[in-house]
């Protein structure tokens, strides 16, 4: 099994705009493609414009196989588009690839 972490860094003042999206719209597509959420997180000190999350996958394969459906996807790509119609939402992505160790409890 492994984690993906993915932090969004949101344009200055859009945080509840892609929260928001994150849960009318992107868990949809989550569920939809097999990306089983681990949780989402905001900062609770600071200038509070991230958004962090953890996604569990079996293993890379499934991640790359959901990524891909996911961005593929016609209707999700419209209602993102919908989202941004008065400017984007992110302003940044960053990820990693979580392995846990040997002595992790989650595995």
């Amino acid at each position: 099994m492994i984690h993906e972490l993915r932090i969004y860094e949101a344009i200055p003042g859009k945080l509840p705009e892609l929260n928001k999206r994150f849960d009318t719209i992107t868990l949809g597509y989550f569920k939809k493609y097999d990306m089983k959420v681990v949780g989402f997180w905001t900062d609770e000190f600071g200038d509070n414009t991230k958004l962090t999350y953890i996604l569990e996958f079996n293993d890379i394969n499934h991640r790359q196989e959901a990524w891909a459906k996911f961005r593929a996807d016609e209707e999700r790509a419209k209602a993102f588009a919908e989202t941004e119609k008065n400017g984007p939402l992110v302003a940044r992505v960053t990820n990693s690839i979580l392995t846990p160790t040997y002595y992790s409890p989650l595995r």
